[in-house]
């Protein structure tokens, strides 16, 4: 039975500032009238669930005949350079949501960023694809249509509560906490609503663990904007914290309790949550929530570890790199700077022993699709702010000077060579909050290849290590001394 205490410490929680989080009317009713849990209404089973179910068993019978079938056959070589150098090249994990291509980027489910963009529900005609369809077409491998999109925001909508403890642990602690630290320690904070390591406690049958695991990716899933949204506002904004809209979407709320409600400001939201979600298995976050998640950890746990992987500057922290970057050139050189002013400028970081942030990729080839989007919708609502120009620039400079110096497979930019400019522009000018935007999104994809991953009973991880002497000892190399 819950305290009437905690009841009134948790009412006091979501009434905050005069407003509620998440579904605080209805939490607060469902309180007072006996303590109910706080997603209690969740209904058992939604359309999204039932067509996953549905999924399922077919997806586990292919995957029986794959390991029957085409076990033994080897999928390639594994060199020393691929072991030292990051395992760069290694087949080595099942990833089915998303696919990356060097030559044409990454494919969710095998749809193109372009096709997507055309073939998503949109929360404004022409407008850009809401997070809430991918997410469907990630888990289903189906793109959904307007009524079933408009159901999965319901769902988030419903599920999308804090527990109480969290806005305590936020404000408890330094203000200077970087965002992603604090972004890591809340996720993990709330595990102690997963219904996974409940299930897996009380003896689930392993056919079953998908269950659970969607529960909490959609509950995890549903409260993340309210979490960011409330680290932004204490960190920034002097914890005046902003309650969501509920005739907004997922993503459009993320930046509505932000603080910006511009029609476009939500736009570029969507989008961004979108093109950042998933990009293959093998990037650090992905890897080290899937890797974490293999233990059978919860995945409240599993995409804490994965974010710290994204805090890391070579990873999600390098978006506000690029970005403070550009902003040293336009200090050098202006804002109007000639061709041969950024050339000099370019050739001058790379000759202090620096890269160029932003340019190159560890898979792709050519630009970013990811990139070219985000320059298509700054062609369309900021043609002529001056940060957009000069990124324009540096796109026609940097991949010719990349190139000339002959040791660059990839002079073209990456997704984070615009993010940052597109978010300065609605006025997020707090770089190091950038990186927990990416993680919100991240969280689309790696979710929902863990439901998959639990679904199809992945393995836990466990590759081979070697020592420089066992490399040594095998090709008969006796290094000089």
């Amino acid at each position: 039975m819950v305290t009437t205490a905690i009841i009134q410490a948790t009412g006091a929680f979501f009434r905050h500032g005069g407003g509620s989080f998440g579904a605080a009317g209805q939490l607060g009713a469902a309180l007072a009238s006996g303590g109910q849990r706080y997603f209690s209404s969740i209904p058992a089973t939604s359309e999204l669930k039932a067509v996953l179910a549905q999924k399922i068993p077919k997806e586990q019978a292919r995957l029986k005949t794959i390991k029957q079938q085409l076990g033994s056959k080897s999928l390639g070589d594994v060199t020393v350079d691929m072991c030292i150098g990051g395992m760069r090249g290694i087949p080595g994990m099942l990833w089915e949501t998303s696919l990356l291509d060097a030559e044409e980027g990454i494919r969710f489910r095998g749809y193109s960023i372009p096709e997507l963009q055309a073939a998503l529900p949109a929360a404004v005609e022409g407008g850009e694809p809401l997070p809430e369809g991918l997410l469907w077409l990630l888990l289903t491998g189906e793109v959904p249509n307007k009524a079933q999109v408009k159901s999965v925001t319901e769902d988030l909508r419903r599920r999308s509560a804090v527990p109480p403890h969290i806005k305590a642990l936020l404000e408890a602690l330094p203000v200077d906490t970087h965002p992603m630290t604090q972004l890591v320690t809340l996720v993990s904070a709330m595990q102690t609503e997963s219904e996974f390591a409940k299930a897996y406690a009380s003896g689930i049958h392993k056919s079953k663990y998908w269950e659970p695991y969607y529960e909490d990716t959609m509950n995890l899933l549903a409260r993340l904007p309210t979490v960011a949204a409330m680290i932004y506002r204490r960190t920034y904004a002097g914890g005046n914290y902003i309650a969501p809209d509920p005739k907004l979407d997922w993503a459009g709320n993320l930046a509505h309790m932000m603080g910006f409600d511009d029609t476009s400001a939500l736009e570029l939201m969507r989008l961004y949550q979108t093109i950042h979600s998933d990009h293959e298995g093998g990037n650090v976050s992905a890897h080290t929530t899937h890797l974490v998640g293999s233990a059978l950890t919860d995945p409240y746990l599993s995409f804490a570890a994965g974010m710290c992987g994204l805090a890391g500057p070579l990873h999600g922290l390098a978006n506000q790199e690029v970005l403070r970057w550009i902003l040293d050139v336009k200090a050098d050189v202006g804002d109007s700077p000639s061709k041969e002013q950024l050339t000099k400028y370019v050739q001058g970081t790379l000759k202090s022993g620096r890269v160029v942030p932003g340019y190159g990729h560890a898979v792709l080839r050519k630009t970013d699709p990811r990139y070219t989007c985000q320059r298509e919708f700054a062609l369309k609502h900021l043609p002529h702010d001056p940060l957009f120009q000069l990124v324009s620039q540096l796109y026609e400079v940097v991949p010719p000077v990349l190139l000339a110096t002959g040791k660059v497979k990839n002079p073209w930019p990456n997704v984070d060579a615009h993010s940052g400019v597109l978010l300065q522009y609605y006025g997020m000018r707090e770089e190091n909050f950038y990186t927990v935007l990416f993680g919100v999104s991240r969280a689309i994809g790696v979710l929902a290849q863990g439901v998959w991953s639990r679904a199809l009973g992945l393995p836990i991880e466990r590759p081979k290590s070697l020592t420089m002497e066992v490399i040594e000892k095998k090709f008969g190399f006796s290094p000089a001394k």
